[in-house]
């Protein structure tokens, strides 16, 4: 009994307590007395509180059998959301996230997060790449605010609340006959969302979706409800159309449509040098046109969208069949999965129900950083696109959506590139600038490079602003897809995208005054680069204005979060307007 006793003591005790009693069993005859005492009490102190221990915390009597079992996270609590964008790259847990059912509610929840000085940040679908949205403070979103409030078919306009998803808007238009003037490549976005961070679709004639708007509904921290449109407050209303849900919640919006079209999708693979000879004429030709580039290959796929009585009746279908089209990938990821993985993998019958984005995804997933290996996967895609060229007719929602791939990385910048009756070229000039510089580094680019335009933007917060009528943008959008879920990997591609946008900063930007969408810039972590990002949002943008309007609207920050806050640091103190 005394072994047991002291071996659990031994267990239970911290090392450094088991030294003077090992040295009273362990030690000789004592030199004296008051050694005898000293070792005595010891001993004394030591079982004492070996004992209290044990008695207080008993072992179980299996416990000398029993295996450790390793550490395991308690799960989250009931109360606290977990909260991510679409591509997992950002995400916040929060206990406040709140979803209005109507506009009094919405009222009613900023009011009372201006008194508590408690932050609750406007999250439209998640979908930013870079989390414009989220915060971890609290957040309100209006997924249960999505009616249509009124349709006006003669002045072609539509009046919704924000929290409508696009998809569900053009459905609700389709009775009417309306739809929207253009779209971006997909159709999940909340309209407040969309509009706030100064998305947009292609098209040269077309300005971004924020130009739709002719009035908006905005509910603000400090002032309530104000109803803003081009006649009631005009600056304030062209500043908050592209507002980063900085300046109030979008509650409600009517936007300008269009009667419902139909389009002809025309899809062929060119090269650079036919693109040079041609891009003015199809820059002003095509209501609609996108180039994907692809890196270390002479391919550029032109998608080009027009009106039905703009063709004289095309052949409406490719000359490959869509199983020819994916032959080449097909085998690709086949001997790829001999190489990578197991000959029996590579027979997998289910192969051959992959679309092209999921096998491009399951291709990269193998080796997502070797450059031999991606510019295989590149070289395969040309030649999916060459046996993909063709015509395809259908309504201009379901024409202008494009499939954009797996979960990604994805640094998308704007830039002017001249008039339309007489364009820089300056957007073929980067293009070719980025091509290179990829081949120079060996960086592991994957395919596309999307390349798009807009007309500019009336409000002055979009990467298109401008106050020349007749200007145009280019848009270019560089990539790493996270075709994974293992964590490291997902690292190393991370770390590799941000080694390639940050090449494509210091080589491009300035020179051709190219600012990112807002929906994707990310925050350096850097100070001094921050700085230097604040520095040159400040050339770009009316930063003070639009810092002054949040003091007003918003003194106690309540819509803000700390990428906001980042981004437009007040520097020194703001007038607030009268």
């Amino acid at each position: 009994m005394r072994h047991l006793l002291l071996s659990r003591l031994l267990r239970r005790s911290p090392a450094s307590h088991h030294l003077p009693l090992l040295r009273a069993l362990s030690s000789g005859p004592v030199s004296s007395d008051a050694d005898l005492r000293k070792y005595a009490g010891y001993a004394i102190l030591f079982l004492g509180c070996g004992a209290a221990t044990y008695y207080s915390f008993p072992f179980p009597s299996d416990a000398l059998h029993k295996k450790a079992v390793p550490f395991k996270y308690a799960p989250l609590p009931e109360d606290l959301h977990a909260v991510s964008n679409w591509s997992a790259t950002h995400e916040v847990h929060t206990r406040v996230l709140l979803q209005p059912d109507s506009l009094p509610a919405l009222e009613d929840a900023l009011a009372t997060a201006q008194k508590e000085r408690r932050k609750l940040r406007p999250l439209g679908s998640g979908l930013s790449p870079n989390g414009l949205a989220l915060s971890r403070a609290g957040m309100v979103n209006l997924a249960l605010m999505d009616k249509v409030l009124d349709v006006d078919v003669k002045r072609k306009t539509v009046t919704v609340q924000a929290g409508i998803r696009i998809a569900e808007l053009v459905d609700a238009l389709r009775e009417h006959g309306l739809t929207l003037q253009n779209f971006a490549s997909i159709r999940e976005q909340q309209v407040g969302g969309i509009i706030q961070v100064g998305a947009h679709g292609t098209g040269a004639r077309l300005p971004p979706i924020d130009e739709q708007v002719i009035s908006m509904k905005l509910v603000t921290p400090a002032k309530g409800t104000i109803e803003l449109s081009r006649e009631k407050d005009p600056e304030l209303f062209y500043l908050a159309r592209c507002g980063l849900g900085g300046l109030g919640v979008v509650a409600e919006v009517t936007l300008q449509c269009v009667e419902r079209h139909q389009l002809v999708e025309h899809t062929f693979v060119s090269n650079a040098d036919e693109i040079k000879k041609n891009h003015k004429k199809w820059l002003s030709e095509n209501k609609h046109i996108k180039y994907l580039w692809i890196p270390y290959t002479d391919t550029v796929v032109v998608v080009q969208c027009n009106p039905p009585s703009k063709w004289k009746t095309p052949k409406l279908t490719s000359n490959y069949g869509k199983d020819e089209a994916l032959q080449h990938v097909r085998v690709l990821y086949r001997e790829s999965l001999k190489k990578y993985r197991t000959e029996a993998e590579s027979n997998d019958p289910e192969i051959d129900a992959l679309s092209f984005t999921e096998l491009r995804d399951k291709l990269l997933a193998l080796d997502p950083l070797d450059k031999d290996h991606v510019t295989r996967i590149n070289k395969a895609e040309a030649e999916f696109w060459k046996k993909s060229e063709g015509y395809r007719m259908g309504w201009s929602d379901e024409i202008l959506g494009f499939d954009c791939g797996g979960q990604q990385w994805v640094s998308e910048t704007c830039f002017p590139a001249g008039t339309l009756a007489k364009p820089s070229m300056k957007d073929l000039d980067y293009i070719e600038e980025l091509l290179q510089l990829i081949e120079k580094e060996d960086i592991p680019a994957p395919a596309p490079i999307e390349q798009r335009w807009t007309a500019r933007s009336k409000s002055p917060m979009s990467p298109a602003s401008s106050s020349e009528e007749d200007d145009i943008f280019s848009w270019v959008g560089i990539i790493m897809y996270l075709p994974t879920a293992d964590a490291r990997q997902r690292k190393e591609i991370t770390e590799e995208f941000f080694n390639y946008r940050s090449l494509v900063q210091t080589s491009l930007w300035d020179d051709y005054s190219a600012y990112e969408h807002w929906a994707k810039i990310e925050v350096p972590k850097d100070k001094n680069e921050l700085a230097e990002l604040q520095t040159r949002l400040r050339k770009r943008f009316p930063v003070d204005a639009y810092n002054r309007a949040r003091m007003e609207l918003d003194p106690n920050k309540v819509l803000s979060n700390a990428k906001l806050e980042k981004l437009f640091p007040v520097l020194e103190p703001v007038q607030q307007a009268k």
